[in-house]
């Protein structure tokens, strides 16, 4: 993890996602007219340096919509079911 991130947003501004239209990270779907959206959001993702602060911050913020560290709304939704405590 870098520490220069992890107590504040300033990864924020080293985000690859910057230099991009903002609509592609929160397409109407991830199937179907959207999926070409999240597809190109998910590979601008995967070679960004501060993806692995994004997606602690969209499960720490519970973020429902919007492609957040490469992940889907379904992904985090799993990812959050499986570091749930057991009841």
């Amino acid at each position: 993890m870098n520490r220069l991130y992890h107590d504040s947003e300033d990864w924020v501004a080293q985000g690859n996602c910057r230099s991009y239209d903002p609509e592609i990270f929160f397409p109407v779907s991830t199937t179907g007219i959207g999926q070409a959206d999240t597809e190109q959001a998910v590979a601008v993702c995967r070679s960004c340096t501060v993806r692995q602060e994004c997606l602690r911050w969209a499960l720490r913020a519970g973020e429902a919509h919007g492609v957040w560290g490469g992940t889907t709304p379904e992904e985090r939704r799993y990812m959050r079911l499986e570091l749930a405590p057991a009841s």
